[in-house]
């Protein structure tokens, strides 16, 4: 499988044809369009990685803050996945606006990138840790506790990476924000 040049689909070079506004990378068998195979796995778990990031950093701070404020687990896990999304878009939102992007466009490239591989990676690794015996109510100097987040992240990008791979190869999440790189 080949690795796409993602800096052609802003003006369409790689397609023999100019962009239009409407292009969805999808089957345009009346135009003649060659659709799109997929997305690489190099690709797919760069995005994975980059989300990744993003909210790991959220979501341990959210522990990290609600284990210091003697929250209980509930209250600590939303938290924790609030600061998960803040971070994952902040990092997009971060990069489309240094492409010259206005805010209100660089709020929905981040939205329509990073919601879905956000959601499903929060929803794996927030998963594993409630599922894991005892670590709910591990401390931060537990070994549990690291190992039950640590051990969720690795779970979870397993998981995101086919998600965001499918996702890329179809145009759509972490695919928007490849024209403005």
């Amino acid at each position: 499988m080949r690795v796409m040049d993602h800096s052609a689909h802003h003006t369409g070079s790689a397609h023999g044809h100019t962009a239009h506004a409407d292009h969805d990378h999808g089957v345009h068998a009346d135009h003649g369009h060659v659709p799109h195979r997929g997305a690489s796995w190099g690709t797919a778990a760069k995005a994975t990685l980059h989300c990744l990031t993003g909210c790991a950093i959220g979501e341990i701070l959210g522990m990290v803050i609600g284990t210091a404020l003697l929250w209980g687990n509930v209250e600590t896990m939303i938290l924790a996945i609030a600061l998960a999304f803040v971070f994952g878009y902040s990092f997009t939102l971060f990069a489309v606006r240094r492409a010259g992007l206005d805010f209100k466009s660089a709020v929905k490239v981040a939205l329509a990138a990073d919601t879905v591989s956000i959601a499903v990676m929060e929803l794996v690794d927030n998963g594993i840790i409630a599922l894991t015996p005892g670590a709910m109510d591990a401390h931060l100097t537990d070994g549990l506790f690291w190992g039950a987040l640590l051990g969720g992240f690795g779970v979870a990008f397993l998981i995101t990476t086919p998600v965001n791979k499918w996702m890329i190869g179809r145009g759509k999440g972490h695919a928007v924000v490849h024209a403005y790189h």
